[in-house]
């Protein structure tokens, strides 16, 4: 096996198993062999056709200018009712008095600008549009409370929005709900630096606080292909997951506390920094995941791991989605603690990556592609355990070809092949999307199912995920938005998971596309209690409505 350097190579002799360091050109790095007639090559950093990889001239991340995802050109965005049956419930509608008292809230910040609200009442993926005359953008809680007050003795629909980069039309009007942006609550509010707890406002943008905490020897817990847009309020509100859930879990474990606006504009403040406190009912479980149907998240207290000393990325090939499930149980084994991600894809995506993205696959063309990421304190053991596991699925066949990259860019170029796969959908066409939990084992049948099923009417259809966690992406492009093709998917594709005892909405949400599939994962028990809780908490159903619970009969 070889792992190579850009300017020098660290050749592992698999007999004799001593590590030597030979210094060659940089263009020869891929003549080297693992053994006669077969080439194993590792790249340590990137081999020099991962050049192109990265996003473009000022792009942090692929949501980090909505602009940039944009198909130049594209007809208008179809208004929701115009797509999907729903009907407007009996709201009132914005008035000038309204805007009025709005204005003597937050003087300055009541936008009714058409071509400023465009952007606010269009999903970024382009598959849902409101009509939205009204965005606020309120800097405290306490503002936040008054427009909900007054919004509420006028039965004005509220649209709770964050970074606007949902999956499931949650985030953007249905119709003309007043849009509640926390842009501007993007204020931290304190960090402790023993404890690693962060309390801050909910519109601070996530890799914003990834790099305060990055300056202080801490990450988030939580990061996300979105994450140069999105806000943690409205990761919380999701419970978004993403591609750390695999060492650090989920946000209701992380977050410790919430301040929540209820929908009549009581402040709830539950923003606690204790890491214990068994005193009753743990309110703010009942807002994480809440999609902001129960209240206006403000701000949140989390707990932050200390930031690894040494990352690593391998970059794999694989034969075949065995041999990808393979793979994962012997990553777990042999990395133990160390393993913080495992995500697999499969050709079609990175044939869309190179595309669309214009990112270059940096090995062997193969059925599947692993990321593997370890995240430790000490560079040298982390290196051997994951040479270890490289070199032992490299010689039973597992793995076919890889590159591996310790230098932060160059972990970032790699990152970027699976992070840019959805703004690579979207340049492809209409997206169909699907975020689904399955048993691992099953985690790629359904891909395979739909091909056949679907046949010509789809242009492409794809999956890639967290392994880690059983989470798999589904997406099929087409040209337009097609009630056929719709109609061959679901409910085939929830009907199909519901059989698996799998979950329709894995880390996305319901948000409006997904609200009627509830039952598919959940008893009517469970939604009739859900309903009940929605209409405690906001009996004039005001927040974020149409979205999340499925329409009482």
């Amino acid at each position: 096996m070889r792992l190579l350097c850009t300017s020098s190579v660290v050749v592992f002799h698999l007999r004799t198993g001593v590590m030597m360091l030979h210094l060659v050109p940089r263009w020869s790095a891929r003549l080297f062999w693992a053994s006669p007639g077969w080439r194993r090559t590792y790249t340590q950093g990137a081999s020099s056709r991962l050049k192109g990889l990265g996003c473009p001239r000022g792009l942090s991340s692929p949501l980090a200018c909505r602009a940039y995802s944009a198909v130049a050109g594209s007809p208008e965005v179809m208004l929701t009712p115009e797509r999907y049956p729903v009907e407007r419930l009996p709201f009132s509608t914005v008035s000038e008095e309204d805007l009025a008292a709005f204005e003597c809230i937050i003087p300055g910040r009541v936008i009714t600008d058409p071509e400023q609200l465009q952007t606010c009442n269009v999903d970024w993926l382009k598959t849902v549009r409101g009509c939205s005359k009204v965005l606020l953008r309120p800097q405290t809680s306490e503002e936040v409370s008054q427009i909900l007050r007054h919004c509420y003795k006028r039965n004005l629909a509220v649209n709770p929005q964050g970074g606007n980069t949902g999956m499931v039309g949650g985030s953007v009007p249905v119709f003309d709900e007043v849009i509640l942006s926390t842009a501007l609550m993007n204020q931290v509010i304190s960090f402790q630096d023993v404890s690693g707890i962060l309390v801050c406002q909910a519109g601070c943008v996530l890799e914003e606080l990834s790099r305060y905490l990055q300056e202080r020897d801490f990450i988030m817990p939580l990061d996300l292909g979105a994450k140069g847009s999105c806000h943690i309020g409205g990761n919380v509100a999701t419970n978004a997951g993403g591609l750390r859930f695999l060492r650090y879990g989920s946000l209701r474990g992380t977050v410790l506390g919430l301040e929540v606006v209820l929908a009549d504009g009581t402040i709830l403040n539950c923003l606690t920094s204790l890491r214990k406190d068994n005193t009753g009912y743990d309110l703010k479980q009942m807002f994480i995941g809440s999609e902001g149907t129960l209240g206006v998240i403000t701000a949140v207290s989390i707990v932050c791991p200390p930031r690894p000393k040494a990352v690593n990325v391998a970059f794999l090939g694989c034969p075949g989605f065995t041999e990808v499930l393979q793979t994962f149980r012997t990553c777990k084994g042999m990395l133990g603690e160390i393993l913080s991600a495992f995500e697999f894809m499969d050709a079609e995506c990175m044939q869309l990556v190179g595309q669309h993205v214009r990112l270059t696959n940096p090995v062997r063309e193969s059925p599947f592609y692993v990321l593997v990421e370890t995240s430790g304190s000490s560079a040298g053991h982390d290196a051997e355990k994951l040479t270890s596991v490289l070199e032992q699925v490299l010689n039973s066949g597992l793995v076919t070809d890889g590159t591996m990259a310790t230098d932060q860019r160059k972990v970032q170029m790699l990152w970027a092949l699976r992070e840019r796969i959805t703004e690579a959908l979207s340049r492809d066409g209409y997206v169909f999307k699907y975020d689904l939990s399955l048993p691992v084992e099953r985690l790629y049948d359904l891909v395979t199912d739909l091909r056949t099923r679907l046949g010509s009417r789809a242009k492409h259809v794809v999956g890639y995920g967290h392994l880690g966690d059983g989470n798999l992406h589904l997406n099929v492009t087409a040209e337009a938005f097609s009630q056929e093709l719709l109609g061959a998917l679901e409910p085939y594709v929830y009907a199909w998971t519901a059989e698996q005892q799998g979950s329709v909405s894995a880390e996305h949400g319901l948000g409006f596309k997904k609200k009627n599939v509830l039952g598919y994962s959940k008893p009517p028990v469970a939604v009739k209690l859900m309903q009940q809780l929605k209409a405690m908490l906001d009996p004039k159903g005001i927040l974020n409505p149409y979205k999340t619970l499925p329409a009482q009969a």
